[in-house]
């Protein structure tokens, strides 16, 4: 199995501790006045979400991931669970409510998202950062109803509910941003 040393640390790099897949998200080398350089990790366990703290010290190494990410399509939802298709191989993943998280109320069927596997086994998905969304439903506006940063809320197609300036109506097409949950513009149909 590949490994990584200390000096090949970075940002997004995915290591594998006690056969658990880990993200590199913060990693600062700190040199003391003796003794050997400290590399201290923030790592995210991919499975299950948690960030823990971890400090190497200069020449030690970590056991390489067996995480793999592809392309994959979002089919439709089943029961609880969220099924998608490999765009390469089309065989197809489901992942539970817990590993889709805030970004299942965002994505629709057709839309294509980063699957992230470990062993085979789907753990994570990451949708567009951007994702065009009609309006279901809005509260008609109050006329004169003028100020600046006003916002009503608005429900999407695929079930979300986000702040939108007042003059979004039923039927319009706005842009959502998948990581925030918040509106970014209106915009034209997708075609």
């Amino acid at each position: 199995m590949a490994s990584y040393s200390t000096n090949e640390f970075r940002k997004g790099l995915k290591v594998q501790i006690d056969g658990v897949p880990f993200q590199i998200i913060e990693m600062n080398f700190r040199k003391p006045g003796k003794g050997a350089a400290l590399y201290e990790c923030k790592m995210k366990n991919l499975i299950r979400g948690t960030v823990n703290d971890k400090t190497y010290r200069a020449g030690q190494s970590i056991e390489a991931a067996d995480v793999s990410e592809f392309t994959a399509q979002f089919l439709y939802r089943q029961g609880t669970g969220y099924v998608f298709m490999n765009n390469e191989d089309y065989e197809q993943y489901e992942l539970t409510e817990e590993q889709v998280g805030d970004v299942g109320q965002f994505i629709k069927e057709g839309l294509d998202c980063q699957l992230i596997v470990f062993n085979n086994n789907p753990i994570a998905v990451t949708a567009p950062n951007h994702v065009v969304l009609q309006v279901e439903y809005a509260e008609p506006t109050a006329k004169g109803n003028t100020a600046t940063n006003v916002q009503k809320p608005v429900k999407l197609e695929t079930g979300a509910e986000v702040a939108a300036p007042p003059f979004i109506n039923i039927g319009d097409w706005i842009r959502v941003d998948t990581r925030t949950g918040e509106y970014i513009e209106r915009t034209k149909a997708p075609e």
